[in-house]
C-alpha cells in the first residue's frame, strides 16, 4: 500500500546582504529552554520568516538568509505507571503518531511479535506491516540480537522521528509497547532518547477468588487488560472453596456450582492472558476449603472423635479422598498451560484443635502407620501436600502452597521446591517469614496487612489503599509492617494483590474493579522497581488517574 507523506517547503528570502542581515537580526534566536515537563507535546519548528519585497536595481545573484535551526531542551523521562527505571535524555522533537506511519515487525521476528505489533497499531490507530526497514514515523518492534539481556527487559529509543522497541524476549518487547502507549496517552508524544527498563521481580499480579463470588468472563478479561498495561504478569485463580466450585468439570460434574465458567470460557481467558504475557495460576485448595466438593461426597468429610463434621475438611486418612482430588488435578492441569499450580494447603481445621491426635484418632493412626511411632497429624497433612505436589510436578508444573500449610519439627518436611505463598502470621501453626527464607525457600508476598482486599471487611480486615502500599510496603514486608533483611530479596519472587470474597454480596463487580485500581497501580510500581519512587503519592495518583 502506498504511504502518504507530507512535504514541507521553506520560503526563500531574497535580499541584499544588508537586508539579509536585518532580517536575521529580526528573527529571535532559538535557545535551549527549561526542560519540558514529561508528557508535554514535543516542540515544533519555528515558522520561516515571510519573504520581503525584492529590492530595486540590477538583478544580481541573491544571497539566502540562513534558516533558523530548531534547538530542543534535553528530554525528560516519560511519566508512566510503573515508572521506567532508566532514561537517557536527548535533544529532539520526540515522536507522535502521524498519518501514514506504521508499526513494523522484521520478517525474522514476525512469528513472535506480530500479535504485539497489531495490538499496538490498533491502540495508536496506526497501520501495521511486516518490514525489514522502518519508514519515516514508524515504530519498529524487534527481538534483541542473541536474545541477550534480562528476561522481560526492553530498550525503547526515540530518534530521527522513529521509535525502536527491542528486547531479549516477547514479553520485554510487549512491555516496551505498554510504555509507548502510556506516553502517547499521557501527553500525545514520546520524548527523545532511550528508555532501558526491566522488572525487579519476576512474579507480579492479582489473585482472584471466583469461588465465593462469581465474576463474569468479561470482567476477568477487563482486569487482564488493565494488568497488562501495568506490566503485571500473573493472575491467581482460586476457583474451589467451601462455597462453590466454579469451573465446568467432565470427570465430576456433580461438584460444579452455578453460575460457573465453562471450559471454553476458561480457554478464552487463558488465551487472552497468554497474548498479554500473563500467566494464570490456578488453585484447587486442599485438604481444607473443599466444602463444595464434599457436598457431593459427604462420606469423605472429616469428623472429630465425637462424630462432628469439620467444615470444609476432607478426611486425609481415606485413600478415596486423595483419589478424588488427584482426578480433579489431572482434569484441570491441561486447561491451564502456565508453569505454576497453587495446591492451597492452608487452614486445615484438624490442625487448629488443641490436641489433633486425640481429637482425630483416625488421622493419628494413619500418620503412625505411614511415618512410624513418631508420626503425627501434621505429618499426614504434609504428606498430603507432597503427594499433590507430585501430581502437578508430573505435568511439568511448579507446585506452590500457602505458608500455613508448611510445618516444621515433624517426621516429614514439605518438598523443597514448593513455592511459599506467604499471606499471614496470624493463623495457628503459621511461622514468621524468616523461617521459610532461612530454609532457602522461594516466597511470594501476599501480605494480608497490605495486599488483602476482603469483601465486606470481616475479621478486622480493611480495604487496602494504593497510598498505603505505595508509601509503606515493599516486597520485603512479608508479615505485618516489618521488613525482612534485604539479603533475602532474591528469594522473594514478587507479590500479588489478593481479592477474597468472604462476604460476596458486599460489593458489585464494578465496585471491586474501582476498589482495586489504585492498589494495583501502587503494587505495580513497587514490584517493578525496588527503589524509592521518585514521585510522591499525590503526583503518582494524579498520573495513574490520567493514564
Amino acid at each position: 500500500m502506498m504511504r502518504k507523506t507530507k512535504r514541507y517547503t521553506r520560503s526563500h528570502v531574497i535580499a541584499t546582504a544588508t537586508v539579509a542581515a536585518l532580517v536575521a537580526l529580526a528573527v529571535p534566536a532559538c535557545t535551549d529552554g527549561a526542560a519540558a515537563p514529561s508528557g508535554a507535546r514535543a516542540p515544533t519548528s519555528p515558522a520561516a520568516p515571510a519573504s520581503p519585497a525584492e529590492p530595486a536595481g540590477p538583478a544580481e545573484p541573491a544571497a539566502r538568509a540562513p534558516s533558523p535551526t530548531p534547538s530542543y531542551p534535553l528530554s525528560t523521562a516519560p511519566r508512566t505507571v510503573p515508572a521506567v527505571r532508566a532514561h537517557e535524555p536527548a535533544r529532539g522533537p520526540g515522536w507522535r503518531p502521524a498519518p501514514g506511519a506504521r508499526v513494523v515487525v522484521p520478517p525474522a521476528d514476525a512469528a513472535a511479535l506480530t500479535d504485539e505489533g497489531k495490538l499496538l497499531a490498533g491502540e495508536l490507530r496506526m497501520g501495521f506491516a511486516e518490514s525489514a526497514e522502518p519508514g519515516p514515523g514508524d515504530v519498529q518492534l524487534a527481538l534483541g540480537g542473541g536474545k541477550s539481556g534480562a528476561p522481560e527487559s526492553y530498550a525503547l529509543t526515540v530518534r530521527d522521528g522513529r521509535v525502536r522497541i527491542s528486547g531479549p524476549d516477547e514479553a520485554g518487547v510487549f512491555y516496551g509497547t505498554r510504555t509507548l502507549k502510556q506516553e502517547v496517552a499521557g501527553g500525545g508524544s514520546a520524548p527523545e532518547g532511550t528508555v532501558r527498563d526491566a522488572p525487579a521481580k519476576p512474579q507480579r499480579g492479582l489473585n482472584l477468588d471466583i469461588a465465593r463470588k462469581y465474576f463474569t468472563p468479561d470482567w476477568i478479561e477487563a482486569r487482564l487488560r488493565e494488568m497488562a498495561d501495568l506490566k503485571l504478569n500473573q493472575l491467581g485463580l482460586h476457583f474451589s472453596d467451601d462455597q462453590a466450585f466454579r469451573i465446568e468439570s467432565d470427570t465430576h460434574p456433580e461438584i460444579v456450582s452455578d453460575p460457573h465458567l465453562t471450559k471454553a470460557q476458561v480457554r478464552r481467558i487463558t488465551a487472552l492472558a497468554a497474548s498479554l504475557h500473563i500467566e494464570v495460576v490456578p488453585e484447587i485448595d486442599s485438604p481444607g476449603h473443599l466444602g463444595a466438593v464434599l457436598r457431593a461426597y459427604p462420606g469423605l468429610q472429616l469428623t472429630d472423635v465425637q462424630g462432628r463434621p469439620v467444615k470444609g475438611a476432607v478426611d486425609i486418612a481415606k485413600p478415596a479422598a486423595a483419589k478424588l482430588v488427584d482426578e480433579l488435578l489431572r482434569e484441570y492441569l491441561p486447561l491451564f498451560p502456565g508453569a505454576i499450580w497453587n495446591l492451597g494447603a492452608d487452614e486445615y481445621q484438624a490442625l487448629v484443635y488443641r490436641d489433633p491426635q486425640a481429637s482425630f484418632p483416625q488421622l493419628a493412626a494413619a500418620a503412625r502407620q505411614r511415618y512410624g511411632p513418631a508420626g503425627k497429624v501434621q505429618d499426614l497433612a504434609t504428606g498430603w501436600l507432597n503427594d499433590r505436589a507430585d501430581v502437578v510436578r508430573s505435568a511439568d508444573r511448579k507446585p506452590a502452597a500457602w505458608n500455613d500449610g508448611f510445618f516444621t519439627g515433624g517426621a516429614v518436611q514439605p518438598a523443597k521446591d514448593i513455592q511459599v505463598e506467604y499471606w499471614t502470621g496470624k493463623e495457628g501453626g503459621a511461622r514468621p517469614p524468616l523461617e521459610y527464607l532461612r530454609e532457602g525457600r522461594q516466597v511470594v508476598n501476599l501480605n494480608d496487612e497490605y495486599l488483602y482486599y476482603v469483601l465486606g471487611e470481616p475479621n478486622q480486615f480493611t480495604y487496602p489503599t494504593g497510598r498505603r502500599i505505595y508509601e509503606q510496603w515493599t516486597p520485603l514486608v512479608l508479615r505485618g509492617t516489618a521488613a525482612v533483611p534485604a539479603t533475602y530479596a532474591g528469594q522473594i519472587l514478587g507479590a500479588r494483590l489478593a481479592v477474597w470474597c468472604d462476604l460476596a454480596g458486599a460489593q458489585t463487580e464494578a465496585q471491586v474493579a474501582a476498589g482495586i485500581r489504585l492498589p494495583l497501580a501502587a503494587l505495580s510500581q513497587k514490584v517493578w522497581d525496588s527503589r524509592t519512587p521518585a514521585l510522591d503519592w499525590p503526583a503518582f495518583k494524579a498520573l495513574a488517574d490520567r493514564l
